[in-house]
């Protein structure tokens, strides 16, 4: 009996030890980690390695917000550059298998799903006859969610951007991000 107690205290420590392990989540790379991002015209990438993770699936999402260049063509096939509507939000999500996470690290690269390019209704354009199709997007920030198991948040990365993105990798020191 005495025994049977001895085992179960032990895996009681061991369950509560991972939970805590799971609880320290972090971008590997120091307290000023952040992760490589890359603009992708109408979508943004965000690669990196996560540390201090449990045991279970993993779902990592991307939501990020950008300034919208776009083109006006009226019936005639006239193109109107220089277009700008209102600023947009973009997300995608990353799962990761319980399988590639290893002794509680594992590398995530997520991009986000590109817009429709036609925009309906065409609000920015002179009028409905006109079409309005985004040519590009320049990121201002971005959020990386990491959620062990599924629903259950245990990091949040926000990054801005300054000044916005261009097409290709974003340098290192127009990121500025914060974990919580």
């Amino acid at each position: 009996m005495l025994r049977r107690a001895g085992v179960a205290l032990t895996v009681l420590i061991l369950v509560s030890g991972m939970t805590a392990l799971a609880s320290s989540v972090h971008l590997k790379g120091g307290a000023n980690a952040a992760p490589a991002f890359t603009d992708g015209g109408v979508f943004l990438e965000a690669a990196g390695s996560l540390s201090g993770l449990g045991n279970g699936d993993v779902l990592v999402t991307l939501t990020a917000e950008a300034d919208v260049t776009s083109t006006c063509t009226n019936q005639g096939g006239n193109e109107a550059p220089g277009q700008n509507p209102a600023p947009i939000t973009v997300s995608g999500s990353q799962a990761i298998p319980e399988s590639a996470v290893k002794n509680g690290t594992t590398l995530f690269d997520v991009k986000t799903v590109a817009p429709a390019t036609v925009i309906a209704g065409s609000p920015d354009c002179p009028n409905t006859n006109w079409t309005e199709k985004i040519t590009d997007l320049s990121f201002t920030s971005a959020v990386i969610t990491v959620e062990q198991p599924f629903g259950t948040t245990v990091l949040t990365v926000s990054c801005t951007f300054s000044p916005p993105t261009a097409n290709g990798a974003v340098r290192r020191a127009s990121v500025t991000c914060t974990s919580s």
